[in-house]
């Protein structure tokens, strides 16, 4: 095959293609060995899916309904494009008997529209919007696939792990974000055997790329009233995006940027001297030093004094997590949340700022108890000692990976005690 992204070479007879599969499929599940002529994009699907805890016979759970869809959807960056999407794929998709589907970058599906009779077919497997469709939730399927590798992908037939999904086959492409090069989520076109074709991967992908060159439109045209967007969320280094322009800051310029957009009202420069530094003694002349420094970087007028203060508006991915979890919207909040507030910094209010939020969003993960978020949480690196966040999701979905591991954690715990 010359493209391995696609499901079937030229000239490739798509019933016996099939047969082969489903006998390739079963000697995997049984064997753990991926025979020819699976390919090597679906053979390494089939590995990250059973590392993940997927079983053949599963199925996708819905995530995300009502209001806490609604909401969701109306946040995401890809509502923007989704006019142009379903001009573009969306008359194809009822015209074909088949289903547009948009999800976001963990696989959770937003939108899926088309034909009316292959919607209601799809809705038995919970190819619905709200459901979760990552691989690591039910295995190897396009949209999964596509932003988990973050490559455009096809899935023919039995290539998807789960065996409900094999009549199925699809074909998505992931969008990135123009300017922060992340992936947003991937558009997806799934329906029959039909979709098995070379048009079909590179029609998602045309879509894929039309939607991105839109969002880079929107983005140039910031007036300097509007919000600046801080990313201090799973990284050391803050970047602050504002104006067209990215800047990477500083560790002491994140923690100082990171309080004051927690503060619009601003801080005192004692405020600031016991909000960052941990050693009382440092002089009020270093933190001045560090303002002087940051006020260039920012650029005129955007860092005021007396009190110290943000001259612009600031939104921070911190706060987009804390708004979530004030409305309940729990699956938004973890979808938002790619790690803790500013890792390595020992600043006692970030500190402060870092263990309320984290202890917020694990507090509301075990009481709504759903497997897939517990598990997201359990298997990042905050979350692999968390004892209460195991012992949830072995209450909800207790594999013998899960009990093992907490039995070890809890074996651990002991063992500190009788020291």
């Amino acid at each position: 095959m010359t493209d391995s992204w696609l499901a079937l070479e030229p000239g490739a007879d798509p019933v016996e293609r099939a047969r082969t599969l489903r006998r390739a499929h079963e000697t995997f599940t049984e064997a753990g060995t991926v025979p020819r002529p699976v390919r090597a994009v679906v053979a390494d699907s089939w590995r990250r899916s059973v590392r993940a805890g997927v079983g053949p016979d599963g199925t996708a759970s819905v995530e995300l309904m009502d209001g806490d869809l609604g909401a969701y959807r109306a946040e995401h960056p890809l509502a923007r494009v989704m006019p142009l999407v379903r001009e573009l794929l969306g008359t194809f998709a009822a015209d074909g008997e088949h289903l547009l589907a948009v999800c976001d970058a963990h696989g959770r599906l937003l939108w899926v529209e088309g034909h009316p009779a292959t919607r209601r077919r799809a809705g038995r497997m919970n190819f619905v919007p709200g459901a979760r469709w990552a691989e690591s939730a039910v295995g190897t399927n396009a949209p999964g696939t596509a932003v988990a590798v973050g490559r455009p992908v096809q899935v023919f037939a039995a290539e998807h792990f789960i065996r409900r999904v094999q009549p199925w086959t699809c074909a998505a492409a992931p969008v990135h974000d123009p300017r922060t090069g992340r992936v947003l989520g991937a558009v997806d076109i799934t329906g029959g055997d039909r979709l098995a074709h070379p048009h079909s991967l590179g029609f998602v992908q045309a879509v894929a790329r039309a939607a991105e060159s839109q969002l880079a439109l929107f983005t140039p045209q910031r007036s300097p009233a509007e919000a600046a967007e801080l990313t201090a969320l799973g990284r050391d280094e803050a970047l602050l995006s504002a104006d067209g322009r990215r800047v990477r800051l500083s560790r002491r310029h994140s923690e100082i940027v990171v309080l004051l957009a927690h503060h619009p009202e601003g801080l005192t420069g004692e405020e600031l001297l016991c909000a960052l530094y941990e050693d009382e003694a440092v002089p009020s002349v270093t933190l001045r030093a560090e303002l002087a420094r940051l006020r260039g970087i920012l650029g005129p007028g955007r860092l005021a004094s007396r009190p110290y203060r943000l001259a612009m508006p600031v939104e921070s991915d911190a706060a987009v997590v804390e708004r979530r979890l004030r409305a309940g919207a729990v699956t938004g909040a973890a979808a938002a949340y790619p790690g803790p507030l500013l890792p390595g910094s020992r600043a006692p209010a970030v500190v402060r700022l870092r263990r309320r939020l984290a202890d917020g969003l694990r507090a509301a993960l075990i009481d709504c108890r759903d497997p897939d978020l517990l598990a997201d949480w359990a298997h990042a690196p905050w979350g692999e000692d968390d004892l209460d966040v195991w012992r949830a999701l072995a209450a909800t979905r207790p594999t013998p990976a899960v009990r093992s591991r907490l039995a070890a954690l809890e074996s651990e715990l002991t063992a500190q005690s009788a020291w």
